[in-house]
């Protein structure tokens, strides 16, 4: 199965502050991901290419990054997930009423093999959807602006109970 996902958050922010967010991944002052709710995101040294690691049971390791502007992990785990993910800043265009400001986008493409064409849509793809949109939250928050908060739906509340118990 092939599979696009996309997340993105416009920001009333500039490029180089939201930049400094990517950056800070996985690192002691990591500011945009949500490690109080998820699995902390790890890597065997400093983000930077080649760096190994990964979240929970999601392995992967850094294959592109542009400090200030992006980064790409490819999946090495689980068996199945054949692909990448990363989040990227754009500067946007203001062709809102708010006008310029960043866009921070988070994309997965991948295609999956094996179990992972089953756990992906019933397992994977709730928890990384709730995970992401976490994360957004904490981009927004760390620049000031109030998050969306929609809360997880009740299959993401049944499997993050069903997970925790597990391990």
């Amino acid at each position: 199965m092939k599979v696009a996902n996309i997340h993105e958050r416009r920001l009333d922010s500039d490029v180089n502050a939201i930049g400094a967010l990517v950056d800070s991944l996985a690192g002691p002052d990591d500011r945009l991901w949500p490690r109080g709710r998820w699995p902390a995101m790890r890597f065997d040294g400093p983000l930077g290419l080649g760096a190994r690691g990964g979240h929970g049971p999601i392995r992967y390791e850094v294959a592109a990054y542009e400090p200030g502007r992006r980064v790409r992990f490819r999946f090495t785990g689980p068996a199945g997930f054949h692909g990448h993910h990363g989040f990227e800043v754009h500067a946007s265009s203001g062709g809102d009423h708010r006008g310029p400001g960043v866009v921070l986008r988070h994309e997965l493409r991948m295609r999956t093999s094996g179990w992972a064409t089953m756990s992906w849509p019933l397992v994977f793809r709730p928890l990384h959807d709730a995970l992401i949109e976490d994360a957004l939250d904490q981009a927004a928050l760390a620049v000031g602006e109030p998050p969306r908060r929609a809360g997880w739906t009740l299959w993401v509340r049944l499997l993050r109970r069903v997970l925790d118990r597990r391990g």
